[in-house]
Protein backbone atom coordinates (compact mmCIF):
# COMPACT_ATOMS: atom_id res chain seq x y z
CA UNK A 1 0.00 0.00 0.00
CA UNK A 2 1.73 3.56 -1.27
CA UNK A 3 2.98 5.68 1.70
CA UNK A 4 0.10 8.48 1.26
CA UNK A 5 -2.77 6.22 1.59
CA UNK A 6 -1.34 4.65 4.91
CA UNK A 7 -0.92 7.92 6.23
CA UNK A 8 -4.45 8.72 5.66
CA UNK A 9 -5.89 4.86 6.66
CA UNK A 10 -4.00 5.38 9.88
CA UNK A 11 -5.37 8.51 11.26
CA UNK A 12 -8.34 7.24 14.17
CA UNK A 13 -12.00 7.82 13.42
CA UNK A 14 -14.36 9.62 15.33
CA UNK A 15 -18.37 8.97 14.77
CA UNK A 16 -20.44 12.03 14.58
CA UNK A 17 -23.28 12.78 16.79
CA UNK A 18 -26.29 10.55 15.56
CA UNK A 19 -24.16 8.74 13.25
CA UNK A 20 -22.79 4.82 13.85
CA UNK A 21 -18.91 5.17 13.99
CA UNK A 22 -19.17 2.28 10.75
CA UNK A 23 -20.46 5.43 8.55
CA UNK A 24 -17.16 7.06 9.54
CA UNK A 25 -14.89 4.04 8.77
CA UNK A 26 -16.98 4.05 5.32
CA UNK A 27 -16.48 7.54 4.69
CA UNK A 28 -12.39 6.86 5.05
CA UNK A 29 -12.17 4.46 3.27
CA UNK A 30 -14.64 5.17 0.58
CA UNK A 31 -12.54 8.70 0.79
CA UNK A 32 -9.15 7.05 0.53
CA UNK A 33 -10.47 4.94 -2.94
CA UNK A 34 -12.09 7.81 -4.76
CA UNK A 35 -9.05 9.95 -4.21
CA UNK A 36 -6.78 7.19 -6.16
CA UNK A 37 -4.97 7.15 -2.52
CA UNK A 38 -6.21 3.38 -2.97
CA UNK A 39 -5.56 2.68 -6.50
CA UNK A 40 -8.40 0.28 -8.71
CA UNK A 41 -7.36 -3.48 -8.14
CA UNK A 42 -4.88 -3.00 -5.27
CA UNK A 43 -5.88 -4.80 -2.11
CA UNK A 44 -6.81 -3.30 0.85
CA UNK A 45 -5.55 -3.63 4.31
CA UNK A 46 -6.68 -6.65 6.25
CA UNK A 47 -9.56 -5.66 8.96
CA UNK A 48 -7.22 -6.24 12.01
CA UNK A 49 -4.76 -3.75 10.64
CA UNK A 50 -7.56 -0.76 9.91
CA UNK A 51 -8.89 -1.78 13.21
CA UNK A 52 -5.81 -1.07 14.52
CA UNK A 53 -4.91 1.83 12.71
CA UNK A 54 -8.10 3.82 12.82
CA UNK A 55 -8.48 2.86 16.60
CA UNK A 56 -11.49 1.04 16.29
CA UNK A 57 -12.97 -2.83 16.44
CA UNK A 58 -13.30 -5.33 13.93
CA UNK A 59 -16.59 -5.56 14.06
CA UNK A 60 -17.17 -1.93 13.36
CA UNK A 61 -14.57 -2.19 10.40
CA UNK A 62 -16.55 -5.39 8.86
CA UNK A 63 -19.61 -3.69 8.87
CA UNK A 64 -17.88 -1.08 7.01
CA UNK A 65 -16.53 -2.88 4.22
CA UNK A 66 -19.69 -5.14 4.36
CA UNK A 67 -21.16 -1.53 3.18
CA UNK A 68 -18.20 -0.49 0.75
CA UNK A 69 -18.70 -3.88 -1.06
CA UNK A 70 -22.78 -3.26 -1.47
CA UNK A 71 -22.06 -0.02 -2.80
CA UNK A 72 -19.76 -1.79 -5.31
CA UNK A 73 -15.97 -0.03 -4.12
CA UNK A 74 -14.79 -3.18 -3.23
CA UNK A 75 -15.07 -6.85 -3.93
CA UNK A 76 -14.10 -9.45 -2.04
CA UNK A 77 -11.91 -12.67 -3.10
CA UNK A 78 -12.29 -15.62 -0.70
CA UNK A 79 -9.13 -16.61 0.88
CA UNK A 80 -7.26 -14.00 -0.49
CA UNK A 81 -8.66 -10.87 0.64
CA UNK A 82 -9.92 -7.58 -0.33
CA UNK A 83 -9.52 -5.32 -3.72
CA UNK A 84 -10.66 -1.89 -4.73
CA UNK A 85 -13.04 -2.56 -7.90
CA UNK A 86 -11.69 -2.01 -10.82
CA UNK A 87 -14.31 -0.18 -12.40
CA UNK A 88 -15.37 2.23 -9.32
CA UNK A 89 -19.45 2.71 -9.24
CA UNK A 90 -20.73 6.38 -10.28
CA UNK A 91 -20.78 8.74 -6.98
CA UNK A 92 -24.54 7.46 -6.29
CA UNK A 93 -24.39 8.12 -2.37
CA UNK A 94 -21.58 9.78 -1.47
CA UNK A 95 -23.01 13.96 -1.85
CA UNK A 96 -25.92 15.45 -0.36
CA UNK A 97 -28.50 17.73 -2.15
CA UNK A 98 -31.29 19.60 -1.52
CA UNK A 99 -34.12 16.81 -1.39
CA UNK A 100 -36.00 18.94 -4.38
CA UNK A 101 -32.99 17.91 -6.56
CA UNK A 102 -33.06 14.35 -4.85
CA UNK A 103 -35.92 13.39 -5.84
CA UNK A 104 -36.79 15.66 -9.10
CA UNK A 105 -36.89 13.51 -11.77
CA UNK A 106 -36.63 13.98 -15.50
CA UNK A 107 -39.09 16.72 -17.35
CA UNK A 108 -40.93 16.56 -13.72
CA UNK A 109 -42.38 19.40 -11.76
CA UNK A 110 -41.50 19.42 -7.70
CA UNK A 111 -43.29 21.57 -5.40
CA UNK A 112 -42.33 22.70 -2.13
CA UNK A 113 -45.27 22.79 0.05
CA UNK A 114 -44.50 24.26 3.44
CA UNK A 115 -46.00 23.53 6.12
CA UNK A 116 -44.53 25.39 8.82
CA UNK A 117 -41.25 27.33 9.26
CA UNK A 118 -40.81 27.31 13.41
CA UNK A 119 -38.21 28.62 16.25
CA UNK A 120 -38.81 26.05 18.80
CA UNK A 121 -36.86 24.46 21.56
CA UNK A 122 -34.83 21.46 20.30
CA UNK A 123 -35.76 18.05 21.10
CA UNK A 124 -33.13 15.40 22.36
CA UNK A 125 -33.48 14.14 19.13
CA UNK A 126 -32.99 17.26 17.19
CA UNK A 127 -29.78 19.22 19.55
CA UNK A 128 -27.22 16.57 18.89
CA UNK A 129 -27.95 16.81 15.09
CA UNK A 130 -27.38 20.81 14.70
CA UNK A 131 -24.94 21.19 18.11
CA UNK A 132 -27.14 22.66 20.10
CA UNK A 133 -28.21 21.86 23.56
CA UNK A 134 -31.64 19.90 24.45
CA UNK A 135 -34.07 22.97 24.93
CA UNK A 136 -31.93 25.77 22.54
CA UNK A 137 -34.04 27.39 20.12
CA UNK A 138 -33.37 26.16 16.62
CA UNK A 139 -35.46 26.60 13.06
CA UNK A 140 -37.81 23.63 12.16
CA UNK A 141 -38.92 24.20 8.50
CA UNK A 142 -41.61 21.41 7.78
CA UNK A 143 -42.68 20.86 3.74
CA UNK A 144 -44.33 18.02 1.95
CA UNK A 145 -42.77 17.26 -1.86
CA UNK A 146 -44.93 17.30 -4.22
CA UNK A 147 -43.96 16.37 -7.70
CA UNK A 148 -46.59 16.32 -11.05
CA UNK A 149 -49.02 17.39 -8.86
CA UNK A 150 -48.91 13.82 -6.71
CA UNK A 151 -47.80 14.12 -2.76
CA UNK A 152 -44.25 12.17 -2.63
CA UNK A 153 -42.57 12.97 0.81
CA UNK A 154 -42.47 14.53 3.87
CA UNK A 155 -39.73 16.75 4.54
CA UNK A 156 -38.42 17.97 8.60
CA UNK A 157 -35.04 20.37 8.79
CA UNK A 158 -33.37 21.89 11.46
CA UNK A 159 -30.99 24.20 12.16
CA UNK A 160 -29.60 26.31 15.20
CA UNK A 161 -31.33 29.28 15.65
CA UNK A 162 -27.91 30.80 17.27
CA UNK A 163 -25.13 32.49 16.34
CA UNK A 164 -23.17 31.03 13.69
CA UNK A 165 -20.06 32.34 11.89
CA UNK A 166 -20.32 32.29 7.99
CA UNK A 167 -17.49 33.16 5.67
CA UNK A 168 -15.16 35.92 7.45
CA UNK A 169 -18.03 37.88 9.27
CA UNK A 170 -18.65 37.45 13.02
CA UNK A 171 -21.31 35.07 13.94
CA UNK A 172 -24.57 36.25 14.61
CA UNK A 173 -28.59 34.58 14.88
CA UNK A 174 -29.44 32.32 11.81
CA UNK A 175 -32.03 33.72 9.91
CA UNK A 176 -32.98 32.50 6.72
CA UNK A 177 -35.73 34.18 4.45
CA UNK A 178 -38.66 31.57 4.10
CA UNK A 179 -39.97 32.26 0.18
CA UNK A 180 -41.90 29.31 0.50
CA UNK A 181 -40.64 26.88 -2.39
CA UNK A 182 -37.33 26.05 -1.34
CA UNK A 183 -36.11 23.47 1.54
CA UNK A 184 -34.41 25.08 4.25
CA UNK A 185 -30.74 23.32 2.79
CA UNK A 186 -31.81 25.27 -0.56
CA UNK A 187 -32.42 28.50 0.97
CA UNK A 188 -29.28 28.21 3.45
CA UNK A 189 -27.05 27.47 0.25
CA UNK A 190 -28.16 30.19 -1.49
CA UNK A 191 -28.29 32.98 1.01
CA UNK A 192 -25.62 31.95 2.95
CA UNK A 193 -23.37 30.28 0.68
CA UNK A 194 -22.67 26.04 0.02
CA UNK A 195 -22.54 25.06 3.38
CA UNK A 196 -18.91 23.42 3.86
CA UNK A 197 -19.62 20.02 4.93
CA UNK A 198 -19.23 17.31 5.51
CA UNK A 199 -22.38 15.37 5.29
CA UNK A 200 -24.23 12.43 5.55
CA UNK A 201 -27.51 10.45 5.11
CA UNK A 202 -28.86 7.47 7.06
CA UNK A 203 -31.36 5.05 5.14
CA UNK A 204 -33.99 3.14 6.66
CA UNK A 205 -37.19 1.61 6.19
CA UNK A 206 -40.28 2.57 8.58
CA UNK A 207 -44.06 2.80 8.32
CA UNK A 208 -45.72 6.00 8.13
CA UNK A 209 -47.43 6.04 10.83
CA UNK A 210 -51.04 7.65 11.42
CA UNK A 211 -50.17 11.44 11.40
CA UNK A 212 -48.04 11.76 8.14
CA UNK A 213 -50.10 9.62 6.22
CA UNK A 214 -52.94 11.83 6.02
CA UNK A 215 -50.34 14.31 4.54
CA UNK A 216 -49.27 11.81 1.99
CA UNK A 217 -52.26 9.76 1.38
CA UNK A 218 -51.19 6.90 2.45
CA UNK A 219 -52.07 3.71 5.51
CA UNK A 220 -50.83 4.52 8.52
CA UNK A 221 -48.94 0.62 7.89
CA UNK A 222 -47.58 1.36 4.45
CA UNK A 223 -43.88 1.55 4.08
CA UNK A 224 -41.54 4.39 3.71
CA UNK A 225 -38.11 5.13 2.97
CA UNK A 226 -36.72 7.35 5.62
CA UNK A 227 -33.36 9.25 4.48
CA UNK A 228 -31.88 11.45 7.69
CA UNK A 229 -29.63 14.20 6.45
CA UNK A 230 -26.24 15.49 8.91
CA UNK A 231 -24.56 18.20 7.35
CA UNK A 232 -21.45 20.07 9.28
CA UNK A 233 -20.43 23.69 9.15
CA UNK A 234 -17.33 24.89 10.84
CA UNK A 235 -16.15 21.45 12.19
CA UNK A 236 -19.55 21.17 13.95
CA UNK A 237 -23.14 19.60 13.42
CA UNK A 238 -25.48 22.35 12.12
CA UNK A 239 -28.04 21.16 9.38
CA UNK A 240 -30.49 18.11 10.54
CA UNK A 241 -33.57 16.76 8.37
CA UNK A 242 -35.62 13.88 8.12
CA UNK A 243 -37.47 12.72 5.01
CA UNK A 244 -39.99 10.04 4.66
CA UNK A 245 -40.79 9.23 0.95
CA UNK A 246 -43.06 7.09 -0.37
CA UNK A 247 -42.93 4.41 -3.12
CA UNK A 248 -45.06 6.55 -5.27
CA UNK A 249 -41.19 8.07 -5.75
CA UNK A 250 -40.16 5.27 -7.78
CA UNK A 251 -35.91 5.11 -8.45
CA UNK A 252 -34.04 7.51 -6.39
CA UNK A 253 -30.22 8.82 -6.80
CA UNK A 254 -29.29 9.53 -2.80
CA UNK A 255 -26.14 11.55 -2.54
CA UNK A 256 -24.61 11.15 0.87
CA UNK A 257 -21.15 13.14 1.32
CA UNK A 258 -20.02 16.81 0.12
CA UNK A 259 -17.44 16.81 -2.20
CA UNK A 260 -15.22 19.95 -1.86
Amino acid sequence: MHQDAARFLSQPVAAQPGSPLRVAVYSRIAEAIRNGLLTPGSMIPTETELGADMKVSRTVVREALMLLEEDGLIRARRGVGRFVSDTLPRIGIERIRPFEEVLAGPRQTLEVKRTQAIRQAASEFVAPGIGVEPGAECWLWESVLIRDGEAIAHLQENVTAGPVSFGKGPASDVEVKDDGGATLLAALNTQLGRLAGPGECQISLSQVGPSRAKVLDLRPSDPVLVLTQYVRHGNRPFYLAKCLVSARAGHLSVMQQFQS
